[in-house]
Parts: structure tokens; sequence; C-alpha cells
């Protein structure tokens, strides 16, 4: 699949597809995007099931990368996967998330990810696109509202359980049913 090119404010850049190739310059994306969000980066152990499920016989998510002409290596990148919507019997499109290095931002190169997830949406005919934003991060909520005209849904709330809760759950039930 060809990626698309643009060029914007004399920044020349495509985006395509990523690859097992890409593994590295990928994994590094993610862990800078880590530290942007003030989180704890992805370990040795979370970055090879990243891989495999990105490159793996049985893909989980979608990656796409951004280049600038000038390099080889990756400026941005985006990870998509399907959900889906039993009330629109469709499936929803889900944006992950959508990176790009501080040095290449405002210059088309998060908007060319972003529209790329909605041209993929509309080919296999999602119902929506979905995705989050930090509550402090008011440039990426202005775009999604202002260029996108995104909702933000108030009316519903994210819940999410770790990998310690769900195991602490699983074992309490099980604990429960053995009574």
């Amino acid at each position: 699949m060809k990626g698309c090119s643009a060029l914007m404010e004399s920044v020349t850049f495509h985006i395509r597809p990523a690859s097992r190739a890409d593994a590295t310059g990928f994994i590094q994306l993610v862990v800078e995007l880590a530290v942007f969000e003030k989180l704890v980066p992805p370990d040795a152990s979370a970055q090879a099931r990243l891989i495999e499920d990105a490159f793996g016989e049985a893909p989980r998510i979608e990656a796409w990368l951004a280049f600038v002409h000038s390099s080889d290596e990756p400026v941005g990148y985006a990870i998509f996967l399907e959900t889906y919507s039993s009330f629109l019997a469709r499936p929803t499109f889900y944006i992950e998330d959508v990176f790009v290095r501080e040095p290449f931002r405002r210059q088309g190169i998060g908007r060319a990810l972003l529209d790329k997830a909605i041209e993929l949406a509309g080919q296999r005919r999602c119902g929506r696109v979905e995705w989050t934003a930090l509550d402090w991060n008011i440039n990426a909520q202005k775009v999604y509202e202002e260029k996108y005209h995104a909702q933000h849904l108030k009316e519903w709330f994210l819940y999410r359980m770790n990998e310690t809760q769900i195991s602490d759950h699983l074992s309490h039930r099980v604990m429960n049913n053995d009574e």
C-alpha cells in the first residue's frame, strides 16, 4: 500500500503502514509518547508484546508511521484498531495513539495520521471513529473539536481495570465459586 505525501510549511513527509522492519523506530516513538504523557514507558516484555500485536501472525493493532523525506527514522505514529457498536451494528474505528515528535509538530503530520484513520474508517464502513485525549492536552482537544468537529462526550465515563485488578477479580471470583 502506498503512503500519502504532503508538503506543509516546507516539510515534506509521507505516512505508511508500519512493518516488522520498523519495530525499533516504532517502539522508540511509543516510549517518547509515554514520556510526553508523563506515564511509565513499556518495559522490554511489553515492547515485545507490542511488536507481536502489531506485526505478528494475528495482528491486534494497526500501526502507521510518518517519515520526513530527509530521514529513514519515523517522526510520528498512530495505532488503530476496531471495536464494535452493537447499536449501529458496525465496527468502530478506534485511534489508540497519535504522536509526532516535538520538532515536527504543527506541520500537518498529526493531521495526516488522523486523516488516514478517518479514511480507513470510511473504507471499512465503520459507524464512527473514537479516541481519547488527556484532560491537560488542550492543544489536541482544540484540534479535535475545531478542525474535525469531533464531539467531547461528557455523558460517557471511561472505566479501566489494570492487569492486577483483572487478576484480583478473577481470583476472587474463583474463590467465591469454590465455596
